[in-house]
């Protein structure tokens, strides 16, 4: 009898296994398991346990040690502080015009954008800004309005005001929920300028027809009150337009006004240099006079020229010339019909008539204003230059100054360089009796602008300097200006520009009434033909003319 439970002989499951058709091997079939070992069994559990625990231990640090820290993180993704843009300050012309203002926001625009007026004339003066800017993620990385010229970048800190800040919430699609204003924003002051915009404007077209009609490169143009140092007009011929410049999106006009020979964004009239020429003579008369060389009725004898021998060369003396034989002058004839040889006597000296001297020229030139800035609230300013043996021996190979050097810079040529708003300030001060002030293009309300310092000369020596300056509009050089309805006084000067000498610029400056003045101007025209005869007192007249119907009260004093 066979036991129910026998044990089963391996070599009958091996014999089994031949016996099976599809018995295949190599897919562990026919194999006999061997269970996990201990060691192995441990080291996975191990295993296990540390990735748990490190995972547990990472838990613990991001939820409970710096749970409150990564919950504001988190808050912070879909709390989003976005700026509320201040409305920037509205610019007016003395008389309530507006010059810059704002255009209401419009749909999806998170800022009004800024607006000039369509007045010729006034780019320089008021400037343009530059608009917040965004990154492409949609965040603002400027988020300020930034003022890049003129009034807008002199008077931005004032103009600009003080952004808000509201609060965005969105959800995790970015879709917005929720918004919030946390903090209003404070708008900008509101700026009143001196500048009557109807006079700059006349000045601007009047230059511009005439640049157009005689071929000069450019104009620049100041009118001042010499009472108070307000400027009532500053404008510069050719100018750019300020809203291209601010919307930044027509590329082709931007390139071509910053490619331009006539250079349009350059504010002649404070960071344009010129040679003065004959403008200059009234300052050298007063230096003259104060210190003694010269009474005003002392007459000197214009010949045509003024011949100095050469030591070393006999043959080749130097000459000076005049634009012609004037005869007996003194002062007042001298500028009235701008004597060279005149001015190259009492500048330099010659034969018995002593000069004043480069150091003295020098030292009543800087007195009036010239040589520095006038600290005009719009910027950057030239100095200009007053040519002295220094300055000649530092930018000169051969820097010996001669006489013929102190004779140049006598009648405002030679290496003198001076800016529109320096005249200004220099004939303003002509005009009021030595009062030199830092001028202003902000409006005073009839109270006196700072007064930069006061030229230490007698009035006797002012009133000469006007009578001559009245008699160059009676029968001078500048009759053009002599007009029915007020007193003018005026000086004329032409400098002659580059090696060639076939380009001038034409000069006028002067004042009015003559009696009892209160506005200085200046007109430069640039690089015209020299045989040209229209200039700065074409300007001037044009100007004071359409002045007396459109504008009567400035001549109503």
């Amino acid at each position: 009898m066979k036991r129910r439970n026998a044990d089963i002989s391996p070599d009958e499951i091996f014999a089994e296994s031949s016996n099976l058709s599809r018995f295949n091997t190599s897919q562990f079939e026919g194999r006999i398991e061997k269970p996990i070992s201990k060691r192995t069994f441990l080291g996975t559990v191990i295993l296990l346990f540390l990735v748990f625990g490190t995972l547990a231990g990472r838990l613990w640090y991001l939820q409970i040690r710096n749970g409150q820290t990564y919950t504001e993180i988190s808050e912070n993704n879909r709390l989003h502080h976005v700026p509320v843009f201040a409305e920037r300050g509205v610019i007016f012309d003395r008389n309530g015009e507006k010059l810059a203002w704002n255009i209401p926001n419009q749909e999806n625009q998170d800022f009004s954008l800024r607006e000039y007026a369509p007045i010729p004339g006034l780019a320089h003066v008021v400037g343009y800004v530059n608009y917040p800017a965004k990154d492409s993620s949609g965040f603002y990385y400027q988020n300020y309005f930034e003022g890049k010229a003129g009034i807008e970048k002199s008077l931005d800190s004032i103009l600009r005001g003080q952004n808000g800040i509201k609060i965005s919430e969105t959800d995790a699609l970015g879709n917005l929920l929720s918004e919030s204003v946390i903090e209003n924003p404070v708008p900008g002051e509101n700026v009143r300028l001196s500048i009557d915009s109807r006079i700059q404007s006349k000045l601007y077209t009047t230059m511009e027809e005439l640049a157009s009609r005689v071929d000069f490169a450019g104009g620049s143009a100041v009118m001042m009150n010499v009472q108070t140092g307000e400027i009532l007009a500053l404008t510069n011929y050719p100018e750019y337009d300020n809203r291209a410049f601010s919307l930044g999106d027509d590329l082709e006009l931007i390139e071509k006004v910053l490619s331009s020979r006539d250079s349009p964004l350059l504010n002649r009239a404070i960071a344009g240099v010129y040679t003065p020429g004959s403008i200059v003579k009234p300052y050298i008369g007063i230096g003259a006079l104060n210190e003694q060389v010269i009474t005003p009725e002392k007459k000197i004898l214009s010949t045509g020229q003024i011949v100095i021998p050469n030591p070393y060369d006999p043959d080749n003396p130097s000459i000076f010339k005049d634009f012609k034989a004037q005869g007996w002058v003194d002062l007042s004839d001298a500028l009235a019909v701008s004597s060279n040889i005149y001015f190259y006597e009492i500048g330099g000296g010659f034969e018995n008539q002593p000069g004043i001297g480069i150091e003295k020229i020098g030292e009543y030139m800087r007195a009036f204003g010239f040589g520095k800035e006038t600290g005009l609230d719009l910027g950057f300013e030239e100095d200009g230059v007053i040519p002295s043996p220094v300055w000649k021996e530092q930018n000169f190979e051969d820097g010996i100054w001669r006489i013929g050097d102190t004779y140049h810079t006598a009648i405002g040529q030679y290496g003198t360089q001076v800016t529109p708003i320096q005249v200004a300030g220099a004939v303003a001060a002509i005009a009021n009796g030595g009062l030199v002030f830092k001028p202003t293009l902000l409006r005073s309300d009839g109270m006196t602008a700072m007064i930069d310092h006061t030229v230490d000369v007698p009035q006797p020596y002012f009133e000469e300097i006007r009578k001559g300056m009245r008699q160059a509009v009676t029968d001078g050089l500048a009759t053009g200006l002599n007009v029915p309805y007020v007193e003018i006084a005026a000086k004329t000067g032409t400098a002659e520009v580059g090696i060639s000498k076939t380009r001038v610029n034409a000069w006028v400056t002067g004042f009015f009434p003559y009696q009892n003045p209160k506005y200085a101007f200046v007109v430069l025209m640039e690089k015209g033909p020299s045989d040209n005869q229209i200039g700065g007192v074409y300007v001037v007249r044009t100007v004071l003319d359409w002045m007396v119907i459109n504008t009567p009260e400035y001549f109503n004093l």
